[in-house]
């Protein structure tokens, strides 16, 4: 059986991951997304979140390395992040 996860992106019929792992980091990615939606100097639409098992990815592009940072930053407040990785390219 194959299926979506949404926001996440996953094939459940070919994740090793448990479903309660996966829903955590289903929730993780969008609570992400949602917190750099409300921020008002990031422009979330050009950064995309991927978690696999707590472990943040950033990929995509911001204006600055300080919105780099911040994103880095915010997605760390997020309960159930172990770790940050940034992807994030910087396009002036």
């Amino acid at each position: 059986m194959v299926g979506g996860a949404g926001a996440g992106g996953y094939t459940i019929g070919t994740d090793e991951r448990k479903i309660g792992v996966i829903a955590d980091d289903v929730s993780i990615t969008a609570s992400i997304k949602t917190t750099l939606i409300k921020d008002d100097q990031i422009d979330a639409f050009d950064i995309n979140v991927d978690t696999y098992r707590g472990v943040v990815t950033l990929h995509g592009h911001v204006k600055s390395s300080a919105l780099a940072t911040r994103a880095v930053r915010l997605a760390r407040t997020i309960k159930g992040v172990k770790k940050v990785m940034s992807k994030l390219a910087v396009i002036k």
